[in-house]
């Protein structure tokens, strides 16, 4: 661990040796941690300054560190990324090493209306169960839920108890569902006041709107939903492949 506190070794490029000390030096302080200055890393590691605020202006754009005008430069807290791989809210914290819980805000058995016919390719009227919640990470409001699933598929689930629990694994194991794809767009919008309070941010503040629908493998949809995640603990990564002109 010594060897990370001293002037850089030339074994890899300098910026890429930089980051990952800088990097490490991260992993060791935690989220909210101020780092030292500038000049210190600099004299630390060896380099110039301006190579330390080219590095530490990386990482803030990557939303590893931020930055407070007159304090100085400080460790942010881990975003959650979601690929494009299919996969429930609970799967993706648990791989980052967080604890998934959440508590539900409303549960409900309901006739759909006609939006919400639409998306789940019911009637209007038929029967949905509405799920309204907040999902956490290490017990922190990371996401809002809105969520409904067509009643008749799934009997009794408006009692089903949902807190800290993934539903993904529930109609798994209780409904034996096979899931096939699941469809989603996100935007960025800005967070109301009632949407701020849930997830202990401020009114105003970015964040990423997901709809999603969701099907069987047979191809039945199961679930049409929103959910809103906190911009500043969120990002979204994709593989993208060059397309034939």
């Amino acid at each position: 661990m010594s060897g990370d506190l001293g002037p850089l070794t030339g074994s890899q490029p300098k910026g890429a040796e930089l980051r990952d000390r800088l990097m490490r030096l991260i992993a060791g302080l935690g989220p909210g941690a101020l780092l030292p200055s500038e000049r210190v890393l600099a004299e630390r590691f060896g380099v110039a300054r301006m190579t330390v605020r080219r590095e530490l202006d990386r990482m803030t754009a990557d939303g590893v560190t931020y930055r407070v005008e007159r304090q100085g430069t400080f460790v942010a807290e881990p975003r959650i990324v979601q690929t494009e791989a299919f996969s429930s809210f609970s799967q993706d914290i648990l791989k980052r090493g967080m604890t998934p819980g959440g508590y539900t805000l409303l549960q409900e058995r309901i006739g759909a209306d006609d939006q919400v016919a639409a998306a789940l390719e019911l009637a209007p009227g038929a029967p949905v169960v509405r799920i309204h919640r907040v999902r956490t990470a290490d017990g922190e409001p990371i996401a809002v839920e809105w969520l409904h699933l067509p009643g008749d598929a799934f009997p009794g689930l408006e009692d089903a108890p949902l807190d800290g629990v993934s539903l993904y694994a529930l109609l798994r194991e209780r409904y034996g569902v096979t899931f096939g794809e699941a469809r989603q767009r996100a935007s960025a919008v800005a967070l109301t006041a009632a949407e701020a309070a849930l997830l202990h941010a401020d009114e105003g503040q970015p964040a990423l709107l997901f709809r999603r629908t969701t099907r069987r493998a047979g191809g039945t949809v199961i679930e049409s939903a929103r959910s809103l995640y906190r911009g500043d603990r969120y990002e979204i990564a994709m593989h993208q492949r060059p397309v034939a002109p």
